[in-house]
């Protein structure tokens, strides 16, 4: 019997959840990058980024192609992009409305600062 939809689809999510692989597939939505101009990019050591790119692959996320010693690559469809770019709307909103409930705070708490009172 096959996994239902909905735990596939936590699956899916679960892959999208590091911090590396979002910025390695904000890279690849831009273009196809080699492994080495990644590196600077993701700023983590190259075993670790391999590590990551390995998940990707397995997710069929991302594909590659080899050019001489170097590997090249890619994503799989431009809906991962699309995706990316959806997420981020929807992160702007919640920010957005985070931003407003802080003012509307402010407005009825003047004394509210946005930091921690320092030492005298």
């Amino acid at each position: 019997m096959s996994a239902p939809l909905y735990q596939l689809k936590a699956d899916f999510f679960k892959t999208l959840g590091h911090p590396v692989r979002i910025r390695v597939l904000e890279l690849l939505s831009q273009r196809e990058h080699a492994v080495a101009e990644m590196l600077p990019e993701v700023g983590i050591e190259a075993a670790h980024l391999s590590q990551q790119l390995a998940v990707l692959r397995r997710a069929n996320l991302v594909v590659t192609r080899k050019e001489g010693s170097t590997v090249y690559y890619r994503l799989t469809s431009p809906q991962v992009a699309e995706l990316l770019t959806v997420a981020r709307t929807i992160l702007s909103g919640v920010l957005a409305g985070q931003a407003e409930l802080l003012e509307d705070l402010r407005a009825t708490n003047p004394t509210l600062t946005t930091s921690p009172p320092g030492p005298s």
